[in-house]
Order: structure tokens, then C-alpha cells, then sequence
């Protein structure tokens, strides 16, 4: 239960990251409430998976979850470039996330 709360603390973390860019630097009011709602959100999820995962795997999971779907929210929708290094570097983060999760001992 803990794995499947840390996945929608990276969601909100994808959501409040990208929320970041259309805040225009919190000066538009609904981007904004959505950002700081998600962060509050993700933070608060997270704390609670962290009450039965250790930090040092949770963490960089979380970190990894919204790092990966932040970037492919940029290309798919932002129109970021799509790179074999960015794609590499998804593959990567990805497989140290599965390495931390099975290297868990939970």
C-alpha cells in the first residue's frame, strides 16, 4: 500500500512541477491554487508512505517519479526536444527506481 501512495505523491509532484510554469510566478490566481494544492498534496503523501518505507529509497523514487513524468510532459505536450541522452536518462532513472524497490526490505 505504502508503493502505491508514493506513485500518486509523484503524480501531484508531476502536477505541481508543471503547475510551476503556468503560476507566471504565482501571479495567476487557479495555476497557482493547483500548484501549491498538488505540492501540499504530494508532500503530504509522501509523508505518509515514508511511515513503513525507509527515506533513502522513498525519496528518490518520489523525486523520480515526478522527474520522469515532467519530461514527458515536456515533450509530449510542451513540444521539448526528445534526445537519445533524455531518453537514456529516463531509462536510467527508471531502473534505479525498480532497483531501490527491490532492494527494499519491507
Amino acid at each position: 500500500m505504502a508503493w502505491i501512495i508514493l506513485v500518486l505523491a509523484g503524480l501531484l509532484e508531476i502536477t505541481w512541477a508543471i503547475g510551476l510554469k503556468y503560476t507566471e510566478g504565482f501571479s495567476k490566481i487557479w495555476p497557482s491554487i493547483i500548484t501549491l494544492v498538488s505540492l501540499v498534496g504530494s508532500v503530504g503523501l509522501l509523508t505518509v508512505a515514508l511511515k513503513s518505507l525507509p527515506v533513502g529509497t522513498a525519496y528518490p523514487a518520489w523525486v523520480g517519479i515526478g522527474s520522469i513524468g515532467t519530461v514527458i510532459f515536456g515533450i509530449v505536450f510542451l513540444g521539448e526536444a526528445v534526445t537519445i541522452g533524455r531518453v537514456v536518462s529516463i531509462v536510467l532513472v527508471i531502473s534505479g527506481i525498480i532497483g531501490l524497490k527491490i532492494c527494499t526490505v519491507n
